[in-house]
């Protein structure tokens, strides 16, 4: 189980100082996730991907579960509609709550790609301002061995806490 913490750094110089001291602490580079202003060099640093910055997976989940809900109900209201056997009115459910189920799921997760993390909203004016923000998923047990050694090492970068819902997907 990985927990998220969230760090502020002013500028690309202490941000990079950041990752390194990061990665000498064993966290893995995958774990690390930098977000920025748009047109700010990343060099040196691992950028947010879309499942990050986007509320992509958030609403690949809610369409999913509304997706199934639909198909089911569609399912339901195909199989009685034919009076056809049992066994054909199981599976007229059956792939009605599938299809509609991925199709909810891909037509939601296009619209939630476009729109930003909602969790990621506290940020957005800090980050407009210029300052780096890192996303860093740890181990739950080493969260509070992380987070001594980079306040120790970087007093400049803001902790600004743990978000303990840290998807399985990203």
């Amino acid at each position: 189980m990985r927990h998220r913490i969230f760090y502020l750094a002013p500028d690309l110089a202490c941000a990079r100082n950041l990752m390194d001291d990061l990665l000498l602490a064993r966290v893995e580079e995958r774990h690390i996730h930098v977000l920025a202003k748009r047109g700010t060099p990343m060099d040196g640093l691992h950028e947010a991907s879309v499942l990050q910055k986007s509320d992509f997976v958030h609403a690949a989940q809610v369409g999913l579960m509304l997706g199934a809900a639909l198909g089911c109900a569609l399912g339901a209201a195909i199989a009685y509609a034919l009076a056809a056997s049992d066994g054909g009115r199981i599976a007229a459910v059956l792939a009605s709550t599938l299809l509609g189920a991925l199709f909810g799921a891909w037509v939601s997760s296009m619209v939630g790609a476009s729109v930003p993390n909602s969790r990621l909203a506290r940020f957005r004016e800090a980050i407009e301002d210029g300052r780096i923000l890192l996303i860093v998923d740890v181990p739950a047990g080493r969260i509070d061995a992380v987070r001594a050694a980079l306040h120790d090492s970087h007093p400049e970068c803001a902790d600004l806490g743990l978000d303990p819902h840290v998807p399985a997907f990203p």
